[in-house]
């Protein structure tokens, strides 16, 4: 099963970058829908859109196409991942969640499943294929998955072992 493993951590940073891409663009179609009333526009609005300016309707729409598209080319991958999986669960939890307890039964399972997906590209990053990886700092720390785990890193060397009888 080596092979698995090999083909696997190659094949990583790109899959990781199809899931953002994807994960970005269907997010950005649902903010353009409802600001332009393209793809069937907003839901709700039988074609239309959201008003400008309306608390929350227009905000997430705003947050959906930018945030969106700043995931899907991979620019501030992680900012724009944050902000767009805070406002998912701020809609799942002041939408859905209280219609019922379940979000297959509130109907916020997209919500719900946009919240954690760009809760995993905060933790991840963006793969390969990204704005983000040709900006000077990615191109310094890249390979590194966690800098700071090398403080806690275990010792190169196996300690002596006690030589006295017990």
């Amino acid at each position: 099963m080596r092979w698995t493993r090999t083909w696997t951590g190659k094949a990583h940073p790109h899959v990781l970058a199809l899931f953002r891409i994807v994960i970005g663009l269907l997010f950005a179609c649902h903010g353009a829908a409802s600001l332009f009333g393209v793809l069937g526009g907003a839901m709700g609005t039988h074609g239309g859109t959201v008003a400008a300016g309306a608390w929350p309707g227009w905000y997430a729409a705003l947050i959906q196409l930018v945030g969106g598209l700043l995931v899907l080319v991979g620019f501030g991958t992680r900012i724009a991942a944050l902000i767009s999986s805070g406002s998912m669960a701020y809609a799942y939890f002041s939408v859905h969640a209280q219609h019922a307890l379940w979000p297959i039964q509130n109907g916020g399972e997209p919500a719900a499943i946009y919240a954690w997906a760009f809760l995993l590209l905060v933790v991840t990053g963006p793969g390969a294929w990204s704005v983000d990886s040709l900006l000077p700092y990615e191109k310094e720390h890249a390979g590194q998955e966690h800098p700071e785990g090398a403080a806690i890193a275990a010792p190169a060397t196996q300690p002596e072992r006690s030589t006295v009888a017990s």
